[in-house]
């Protein structure tokens, strides 16, 4: 096993916050590694201006860390699995699935003093009421709670979106409840949005660790320390649902998976784009088969709903 393990990450706050997390997990395997963390500015955090479908995708948020593996700068990567695209590569594998945080999304009101939040839910069903975002996945569903409410785009680290709430022209604000608990911000948001009425993207709250093939030897040891069965068994799950349908950032699909015992429970969101509308099914099955009933699911859905 090596001495050292240089794990990198993305420069935000969060993003350091999420290798520290994993930094702290590999070391119980020994506590005199050292492990240290490199942190470096992806594509996707520099483009803030344009939505993610209109600029490359989730592939954004990893080419920079993907040069730095294969370099050898790196050991391992630090992603949240939501923004890995779907397709994995032999290269440079995923070797870890941290914990699931909570999968569900928020939200955050421009005006957040009144505890009860009456006041500002009453203004998001006014006409004309402004909800940041960029994810479609998020407005479409978001639009059935509050159908007179219009969406703006709403991009940046969690600190900038947050300072984007206050400054402009936004009643409220959609992010994901996994970093705001990661950043013990707890106390920012507003409502909850259980995963039936907003199903989260796939992968959502799970971090992965990615590594170069060679190194799959070395992480034995503390991988055990690190890798989560259930959310290895849900990311198998969604990613294939997705993968099936070519989602990601550049598509509205979603997918949320529930592990009970043995027993895996799919529920797939599949967007119709000529109709604008979308459709949710769901599927169980022994967890065993999680990467069949994703793709299974995926191909009913689209045979079903595809054509109309």
């Amino acid at each position: 096993m090596q001495s050292v393990i240089r794990i990198g990450s993305r420069e935000s706050r969060l993003a350091v916050k999420q290798a520290e997390m994993i930094r702290e997990q590999i070391q119980k395997c020994d506590p005199h590694l050292l492990v240290e963390i490199i942190t470096m500015k992806t594509t996707g955090d520099k483009i803030l201006d344009r939505s993610l479908e209109s600029v490359g995708g989730k592939g954004l948020f990893v080419k920079e860390l993907d040069l730095a593996l294969a370099e050898g700068t790196i050991d391992l990567a630090v992603h949240s699995l939501k923004d890995m695209p779907m397709e994995e590569t032999s290269e440079f594998p995923i070797l870890a699935y941290s914990k699931r945080e909570d999968p569900r999304d928020v939200l955050i009101y421009r005006n957040r003093e009144n505890e009860k939040n009456d006041k500002e839910e009453s203004a998001l069903e006014r006409s004309g009421a402004v909800i940041g975002t960029s994810s479609k996945r998020r407005m479409i569903q978001i639009q059935r709670l509050y159908p007179n409410a219009v969406f703006k785009g709403l991009r940046g680290n969690i600190q900038t979106r947050l300072r984007k709430l206050e400054e402009e022209e936004y009643d409220a604000a959609v992010l994901a409840a996994a970093g705001i608990k990661r950043l013990q911000m707890d106390a920012v948001i507003g409502r909850y949005f259980s995963v039936e009425e907003v199903i989260p993207a796939a992968g959502q709250g799970i971090l992965a660790v990615q590594g170069r093939k060679e190194f799959l030897e070395d992480t034995v040891k503390w991988r055990q320390y690190v890798d989560d069965r259930e959310s290895r068994i849900q990311a198998a799950a969604e990613r294939s649902f997705i993968r099936v349908l070519d989602g990601g950032c550049t598509s509205p699909c979603a997918a949320y998976a529930q592990v009970r015992g043995n027993e895996v429970e799919l529920t797939g969101l599949y967007y119709h784009e000529e109709s604008g509308q979308y459709f949710v099914d769901k599927v169980s099955s022994n967890v065993e088969k999680a990467l069949s009933i994703g793709e299974n699911l995926a191909l009913k859905m689209k045979r079903q709903f595809g054509e109309r």
